[in-house]
């Protein structure tokens, strides 16, 4: 279980792939920007207590397959991760500013996905296998 995050009561190993785009699609994250983005995304993963198992910061767009904790909401998370590269980017490349004149750099939104080596028929499997369980008389216990 060396690839699982160990708290106390929990055991976990929580994945997700996120994606989100700067405002208009503008490509903007080129050069230096792309580095400062790309540093920024490390340093507030870390302060998170968030693995960045893989990323990509493309010109107009991110992606991060990442490990958080099962304390962590994501939808907060990507609003630190959004939030802070924005504020930063844009006072230190002042050229932002003026394209985003209403201080959003990011659109609106972001995409979610799980990933994980458990699949839905491997939980299936699991409940139906459970499902069996020698002397159990009533079946109101299950759930569907």
């Amino acid at each position: 279980m060396a690839n699982y995050r160990h708290n106390g009561h929990t055991v976990s190993s929580l994945t997700c792939h996120l994606v989100w785009a700067t405002k208009y699609r503008y490509e903007v994250l080129q050069g230096d920007i792309q580095k400062r983005c790309r540093e920024l995304l490390i340093q507030i993963c870390n302060s998170e207590d968030v693995h960045i198992l893989k990323g990509v910061v493309s010109k107009d767009h991110v992606h991060m397959h990442i490990e958080y904790s099962p304390h962590q909401s994501i939808s907060l998370l990507v609003k630190k991760l959004k939030g802070r590269t924005s504020h930063h980017l844009q006072q230190e490349f002042p050229n932002l500013r003026k394209r985003y004149w209403g201080q959003h750099f990011w659109a609106i939104g972001y995409g979610v996905w799980s990933t994980g080596v458990v699949s839905d028929k491997m939980v299936q499997d699991y409940l139906e296998h459970h499902r069996d369980i020698p002397n159990a008389d009533d079946d109101t216990w299950v759930l569907g």
